[in-house]
């Protein structure tokens, strides 16, 4: 299997999904949905951008282009924007307010692969 055909698999098991489900959902058939996570054939751009539609992840983390250390760079990142918002909507964010909203933030990069 490749780093492409193991993240297919991943990502259809950790949302209980089957095979047969994910290639309706794409409009292609079972057995060549199969075949990608066989590694035995590697989809179209039109069916990989489908696919990273789908499972609400980017063409680039299906290709093994944007992992999860680039995920933990853009929270590092958010921590120092986090130090300057002072307000949202004309109201005075305390330290609570922003440990909540970075949290919220963090935890949505961190999860969206």
């Amino acid at each position: 299997m490749t780093e492409f055909s193991d993240k297919l698999t991943n990502l259809r098991e950790n949302r209980g999904w089957s095979k047969k489900y994910v290639a309706d959902k794409i409009h292609i058939k079972p057995q060549t949905y199969g075949n990608y996570e066989y590694g035995i054939r590697q989809p179209d751009f039109e069916t990989l951008s489908k696919i990273a539609s789908l499972y609400e992840v980017t063409t680039d983390y299906l290709l093994g282009r944007d992992g999860k250390e680039e995920n933990s760079a853009d929270t590092k990142d958010l921590a120092k924007i986090m130090d300057s918002i002072m307000t949202y909507n004309g109201k005075e964010l305390n330290q609570h307010d922003k440990d909540v909203v970075e949290g919220l933030i963090s935890a949505y990069l961190n999860n969206k692969a």
